[in-house]
């Protein structure tokens, strides 16, 4: 199978496609070539630029990004399967590799309204299908927990044109207007990282004053922000395998027009952008951050109040205000949620993973695990990991 992929590899969206192709080559037994295709090239020669390169080097099927404008119905005519990774629109008249947009705007709210947040807004783009899509969801959600004169969007500020454009001042005077604490959803881990860093430059606070979710979990864009973003792991790797098998069943049977292919969202891997609660108490904001930065080690409420001037009633009583749980609750449910991302992040055995946490008996990890869970550590590992080919 010969597959050019148009594909900015600058991001980690296109490599993590290519693994989910490079694992259906392997199970299928099939041998794939792909041809990686800068979108600079097309922006160079234009879309028949690219359907002579495809002709010539006699490729099987084309991926990537194109232009609503582009008649991508040329490549069937000349033999060429073609499937479309969303930009600006789904295409009608080839299949398209797109995702739930809703349920991540959704998945957002919910874990901006589980922080008490009130306040809530969205930057991204307007006319873009996926971030139309993410805030269309962001905004249901609200608007369904009575909450829809309560968001902002910073659409106005940013159009379809403009995806390097990036005027820090206006940005800045939006942020400034919206009511104190907010959640921001960010359309992608780009317009995330473009917040923070106008945040950090004016003195706003991250996440106390502003918290921000992105999309894609971009690991290394997400880490080399300061503060890391909080973000929504897709499931970019079974999308490019089920993309794969549908591309060898187009190129196999000519009848077969194929269909479109949704990524879901797997989950919202949190990080210290978002690791906040809706509340202006700056010794809860201390006690988080240590919880937070600690969450690796068996901490206990002790160890809390070393670090913030409360006695352990008043930083009880305060800490429930603010989150809904004591600060024993607190810890318990991020020590979980942290073992969960462990699961499905390494290969080591549930025994040394706990081990690393600072738990030596694993069956008690276990049982706290499934009593917040509501399955074994075993299944969910299995579970998920399923979900991600």
């Amino acid at each position: 199978m010969r597959l050019l992929y148009i594909g900015d590899f600058t991001e980690q969206f296109a490599y993590r496609v290519l693994r989910g192709i490079h694992l259906y080559s392997q199970d299928s037994g099939e041998p794939w070539i792909v041809r990686r295709m800068p979108p600079s090239y097309k922006q160079e020669h234009g879309f028949s630029g690219v359907l002579s390169w495809a002709k010539e080097w006699r490729a099987d099927a084309v991926l990537g990004q194109f232009d609503p404008q582009d008649p991508v119905s040329q490549f069937r005519k000349n033999g060429i399967v073609a499937v479309a990774v969303d930009n600006i629109r789904l295409f009608p008249d080839i299949p398209n590799l797109t995702a739930n947009y809703e349920k991540m705007g959704r998945m957002a709210a919910d874990a901006f309204l589980e922080s008490g947040f009130r306040h809530f807004a969205f930057f991204g783009y307007r006319g873009v299908v996926w971030s139309d899509g993410r805030r269309a969801g962001f905004q249901e959600r609200l608007e369904e927990s009575g909450l829809a004169e309560s968001f902002d969007s910073g659409d106005r500020i940013r159009g379809e044109n403009f995806f390097w454009n990036f005027d820090q001042p206006k940005v800045w005077q939006w942020l400034v207007s919206l009511p104190k604490p907010v959640g921001i959803m960010a359309s992608d881990d780009t317009q995330a990282t473009l917040l923070i860093e106008t945040c950090n430059n004016y003195g706003i606070r991250v996440p106390y004053d502003v918290a921000i979710i992105g999309v894609d979990n971009d690991e290394v864009a997400c880490n080399l922000s300061q503060p890391a973003i909080s973000s929504i792991d897709v499931g970019m790797e079974r999308g490019g395998y089920q993309v794969a098998r549908m591309i060898a069943h187009m190129v196999k049977d000519p009848a077969y027009s194929g269909e479109d292919v949704v990524m879901q969202p797997i989950k919202l891997v949190l990080r210290r952008s978002s690791n906040a609660v809706a509340t202006t108490d700056t010794a809860i904001h201390d006690a988080l951050e240590f919880i937070h930065d600690n969450i690796r080690h068996k901490i206990q409420v002790r160890d809390v109040l070393k670090h913030v001037p409360l006695s352990r009633r008043l930083l009880e009583q305060r800490f429930l205000s603010a989150t809904g749980m004591s600060v024993y609750q607190y810890i318990m449910r991020k020590r979980i949620q942290y073992f969960a991302d462990l699961l499905l992040s390494s290969d080591d055995s549930i025994a040394n993973l706990a081990a690393t946490m600072d738990e030596p008996d694993a069956k008690t990890l276990t049982r706290r695990f499934q009593a917040i869970m509501k399955c074994t550590p075993t299944e969910y590992r299995t579970t998920n990991l399923r979900k991600l080919r």
